[in-house]
């Protein structure tokens, strides 16, 4: 590999030679002849973190020939699954067996071990991030050596490597506590912005799964509303036509075509936000639970996340409305709000508190670093914890303050990888030196 991008084109890399194991032994020997040669190395995912946390500077790891269920017991409802399996993937695997996550996000590309580093987590007020899933995981430490752990066994090694950011080992397999699958009901429409803030409290405890997208310089918000229903509950999909209408042609072909015209010519970008958002439609539809989870999303863009103090959530989302309009340029894409749980993994953006999310993003190509700077300076001031796999300037002084375990985390790390085989610059920044 001469070149390695991500998926929106934040970071690159050309990493020295690639790695392409098949098995954990192939990994343990790739990371045995890294670590002996003094090198570094990082597994890269799929490329969907919009951080430079997969560059690699040295040597990297792809685990595309490391994919799929190992074993599953359906009675339990344990699922150990390989690391390079894609969540794609693995949704299609579990549904063959009557088995399903929990809770998912609305992506499926990325894979479970980039997903799980990364804190990748759906919505949901009662429930966590992908990593909370997670029954036991194996890993490759530095020295080559294949260990497990679990809530019973090496039980700070599963509390910092549920969400490890890859600087702990590389992960082989990953066992997960699925239950047996189950419909969601999904309920999405457009109502008045200053509605949804009001009654957002009662909708996030009301449903299982509440979400929010706003359009700056509009009035409305797109909500989503996901229930479980009953076992036995009729399928009621959207038609093909439907959901190739409303997620392909409105949600990709058109918004796209807006967000380039946008691009092309800032002043319109304001009375196009305001347009996208008075035509929000309507949907009613029931479906398996992770086609109503995952959403396409083929107009890339640029993301900024946070997790803040779920009780903070109005007076953070106020001074963003205000602060938006006074930005230079502005901004052609909806932000997202969500909710969690909190957890006690000690990486998690909800560890310790229940959370709610904050995510900002800007058509690629379009300027950012203006809002991006002003969203992170408006979130600092309760906090705010940034999604490790979305983009942000702090360094690990400043996250040590917003983080009870980073201490803890730190210590396991420098005894598991003392030399720092699995860092990079990125790491560097927001985990310091090993």
């Amino acid at each position: 590999m001469t070149r390695w991008s991500n998926w929106a084109g934040t970071a690159t890399a050309s990493p020295l030679r690639v790695h392409r194991p098949r098995d954990t032994e192939e990994i343990a020997e790739a990371i045995g002849r890294t670590a002996a040669d003094g090198r570094r190395l990082r597994p890269l995912g799929s490329g969907h973190s919009f951080t430079a946390i997969a560059a690699a500077d040295s040597d990297a790891m792809t685990l595309t020939g490391w994919t799929g269920i190992v074993t599953a017991d359906v009675a339990k409802g344990l699922v150990t699954v390989r690391s390079g399996t894609t969540l794609k993937q693995l949704n299609a695997e579990l549904d063959a067996l009557g088995l399903a996550m929990t809770n998912l996000g609305d992506i499926d590309a990325q894979t479970v071990a980039g997903a799980i580093s990364t804190g990748t987590h759906g919505t949901g007020a009662r429930l966590g991030g992908i990593a909370t899933q997670i029954a036991a995981l194996e890993l490759v430490l530095a020295d080559g050596t294949v260990v497990t752990c679990s809530a019973d066994e090496r039980t700070e090694l599963f509390a910092a490597a549920r969400v490890g950011l890859g600087a702990l080992g590389v992960i082989s397999t990953v066992t997960l506590q699925c239950e047996p699958s189950f419909l969601l009901s999904a309920q999405e429409r457009p109502e008045p912005l200053e509605q949804v803030l009001e009654g957002f409290d009662q909708f996030a405890a009301e449903n299982d799964h509440f979400e929010f997208y706003w359009f700056p310089y509009g009035k409305n918000a797109l909500v989503k509303r996901n229930n479980r229903l009953p076992a036995g509950s009729e399928h009621k999909p959207l038609s093909r036509l439907k959901e190739f209408i409303d997620y392909e042609v409105t949600e990709n072909v058109a918004f796209g075509g807006l967000c380039r015209l946008g691009r092309a010519v800032p002043k319109l970008v304001q009375p196009l936000g305001k347009f996208a958002s008075n035509i929000l439609s309507a949907r009613e539809y029931s479906d398996t639970s992770h086609r109503v989870f995952v959403t396409h999303r083929g107009v890339r863009f640029v993301e900024s996340e946070f997790a803040i103090p779920r009780e903070s959530l109005l007076d953070v989302f106020s001074e963003l409305r205000a602060f938006v309009p006074k930005l230079e340029n502005p901004v052609a894409f909806p932000v997202e709000v969500r909710v969690a749980a909190a957890d006690d993994i000690w990486l998690s953006t909800a560890n310790g508190r229940d959370s709610a999310y904050i995510a900002i993003h800007q058509f690629v190509g379009m300027p950012y670093r203006e809002y991006f700077a002003g969203f992170a300076s408006i979130v600092g001031e309760v906090g705010g914890r940034p999604h490790w796999g979305k983009m942000h300037d702090l360094d690990a002084a400043t996250l040590r303050s917003r983080y009870p375990r980073f201490d803890d985390f730190s210590r396991v790390r420098k005894e598991v990888d003392p030399a720092g085989v699995f860092t990079n610059t990125y790491l560097d920044r927001v985990l310091g030196t090993p």
